[in-house]
């Protein structure tokens, strides 16, 4: 795990992101959960761990000066991404991990717990039957779905003054023609990784004015 360490503390540099020693274990920890599991779970189509730690850990901490608030909720978290990598840098906040497939569930549930996150809660549900207690100071979403069918399925999610952030790929110019709500485009530069990344970012307050 040597070379994927030095990637990642290389990445973190690159990013402009200051994390402990502890917490640099705990994500390589979270790799090695998902190295382990994904012969039985089938968690993600990448093998190598060093590709893993630049498509799941540092595409993951990529959005972190862009999270709101102190309660997030990661809607089709998958694997626990991106919101198991931002919990391990921001212990502070809590986040909720929601996704529909019973077997990556399992999964975040004992990473939770092999990892000791406190901060942490997993959920079983598709995101439009989820129903808060509280809703969130942020939503986020990586590779989920059309970004107007995303802003219909979690606007119940969303506190009055949340931010909804939305991971893509390359700049969704079609999806982004079909939002009548007024959106922020960040580019995002994932150290390693030469593909395009963005996030796509909308208030609340707009939000309201379209749904």
């Amino acid at each position: 795990m040597e070379s994927c360490r030095k990637n990642l503390v290389s990445g973190l540099d690159q990013l402009g992101l200051s994390i402990s020693e502890q917490q640099i274990d705990l994500l390589l920890a979270f790799i090695r959960l998902i190295e382990k599991w994904n012969k039985a779970y089938n968690l993600t189509s990448i093998r190598n761990k060093d590709e893993m730690v630049t498509v799941h850990l540092l595409d993951s901490l990529s959005i972190l000066p862009y999270v709101k608030g102190t309660r997030i909720i990661d809607c089709g978290t998958g694997a626990g991404l991106p919101g198991l990598p931002l919990a391990i840098c921001l212990p502070e906040y809590h986040f909720t991990l929601l996704d529909s497939n019973a077997k990556k569930t399992r999964f975040v549930q004992q990473a939770i717990l092999e990892l000791k996150l406190k901060n942490v809660s997993i959920h079983h549900s598709r995101v439009e039957d989820y129903q808060p207690e509280e809703r969130f100071d942020c939503v986020i979403t990586r590779a989920f779905t059309h970004l107007s069918e995303m802003i219909s399925l979690t606007a119940h999610l969303l506190a009055d003054d949340g931010v909804l952030l939305a991971m893509k790929g390359q700049h969704p110019e079609q999806e982004l023609a079909a939002v009548k709500a007024k959106t922020k485009v960040i580019p995002l530069v994932v150290p390693g990784l030469a593909a395009e990344r963005c996030l796509v970012q909308i208030e609340t307050a707009t939000l309201a004015e379209v749904l």
